[in-house]
């Protein structure tokens, strides 16, 4: 059994669903699982229904009925799906009718809201496998088996959630049924709609192949897999062909769009390799991760940066040889509820970094009570995935270009899981770093040599 993820990009129209099904059919000897994503912006566009209620009073779901109706004429599906679709389309309408009188928007009506995408997609895309005589079922999260907490907008699932799953798909399986999840969608004990936040649909997809101990998780985007740099930034990145799940998780930590660190916990957990593959390109190899150590076949795997950062720099000689420091100050930040990316400490002083999107006032002012505060903003983080054992020889280099480039490294961290080196540099001088660093680590004419430093030594 295998577990195939499809997100929006991949079923954004006719087109593309037809795409999918060849793929699936493909694959239909390993006897798949399907997870969707909404179709293309649909999750977008029901935001924008949301904002137009609560704000002018306005219903609109012509946008979202035009994509889909179009795609159920466009793929020839019988009027039973269509109503079926326009009953849904009713709900949507009422629940945006609710918004527009109410002039509220709750998290649970949010969740509500945009789970309508993913709803209608895997009736769409089942109702297209059962035309093609390829017997599938359409599930919503719930009757597949999904039970979450409360909390809206980044809901946990329950545990019983696994034994749940376990039995809805082996019911299903046994039948030679094709299951059609929606991902990213669950619903908590009292039966309301709820979303399972960053990566959720992804999440929805390791979560069953935990649970059904399936053979593989595929991850279908709209990428070639995990690449040395991103595209829009560095023309000739490549795919990256095999990593463990820690170099993954930092590297989508950082900035890289692919896989978010808390849907690979299912699959970290249970030892599952996660395969992501292009589904506008399903002959690319793509990207295999698998439980670490992966054997090193090159001094760096990835490079990736994050911008938009703040650094903040805490010092205080009244706290030299005293317990406590580090605790103090991680303190402060936790009763804010500020998550921290990267830290480099002393025996008086820590520095450390953040989004720059959150209020640091209430943290700066207890801080201040006991150490001197520095607030730097416009600062990016810019991450080397690699063989950390060598990491003498990629700093040398990494450090080199920055000068090289006349730019000036504020900060760095090696991470504790030993896979990545990260420093911070100004927001408008990532980019030219991370170019510059790819092309010396990738390009074909300056790989660098294990034994490059010894080299350079003994010149």
């Amino acid at each position: 059994m295998i577990v195939m993820k499809f997100g929006g990009s991949s079923v954004a129209n006719a087109e593309r669903i037809v795409n999918m099904a060849e793929i699936v059919r493909s694959r239909i000897k390993s006897k798949p699982i399907l997870v969707l994503s909404a179709m293309g912006d649909t999750t977008d566009l029901l935001l924008e229904s949301a904002g137009m209620a609560l704000k002018k009073g306005v219903v609109s779901i012509e946008a979202v009925e035009e994509l889909h109706l179009k795609t159920i004429n466009d793929l020839t599906l019988g009027n039973a799906l269509q109503k079926e679709i326009k009953n849904l389309f009713w709900e949507l309408g009422s629940l945006l009718t609710g918004i527009s009188l109410t002039k509220e928007l709750t998290g649970r009506t949010k969740d509500c809201l945009v789970s309508f995408g993913e709803r209608i997609s895997v009736r769409i895309a089942a109702a297209y496998f059962c035309s093609k005589k390829i017997n599938a079922r359409a599930l919503d999260a719930w009757d597949a088996g999904f039970l979450s907490d409360s909390s809206f907008g980044q809901a946990e699932l329950r545990k019983e959630s696994y034994v749940r799953i376990a039995s809805a798909m082996r019911i299903l399986t046994a039948e030679g049924t094709l299951p059609v999840v929606t991902g990213f969608i669950a619903k908590d004990e009292n039966g309301n709609i709820t979303t399972l936040g960053r990566g959720g649909s992804d999440l929805s997809a390791t979560v069953i192949a935990a649970a059904c101990n399936a053979s593989e998780v595929q991850v279908w985007k709209d990428v070639d897999g995990i690449l040395t740099a991103d595209p829009r930034l560095v023309n000739d990145a490549k795919p990256v062909e095999l990593v463990s799940y820690d170099e993954a998780a930092e590297l989508a930590y950082f900035g890289a769009q692919v896989l978010h660190p808390r849907a690979m916990q299912p699959c970290i957990q249970t030892g599952i390799p996660v395969l992501v593959k292009n589904s506008f390109n399903p002959a690319s190899p793509g990207t295999r991760i698998e439980p670490g150590p992966v054997k090193k076949s090159s001094l760096v795997r990835a490079l990736t940066s994050k911008k938009n950062i703040t650094l903040v720099d805490i010092v205080s000689t009244r706290m030299l040889g005293q317990s406590g420091f580090l605790a103090r100050v991680f303190s402060e930040f936790a009763k804010a509820d500020i998550s921290i990316d990267m830290i480099a400490t002393s025996e008086v002083s820590v520095s450390l970094t953040l989004d720059a999107d959150k209020d640091l006032s209430a943290v700066c002012r207890e801080l201040s009570e006991y150490a001197a505060v520095e607030v730097k903003t416009g600062k990016a983080i810019v991450t080397i995935i690699g063989d950390v054992h060598r990491s003498s020889e990629i700093l040398h280099e990494a450090f080199g270009i920055c000068r090289k480039l006349g730019f000036q490294v504020q900060m760095i961290s090696q991470g504790a899981s030993k896979v990545n080196i990260s420093f911070i540099v100004n927001d408008n001088e990532a980019d030219s770093v991370v170019q510059k660093l790819h092309g010396f680590f990738f390009s074909s004419d300056a790989e660098p040599k294990p034994d490059i430093i010894k080299t350079r030594k003994t010149k």
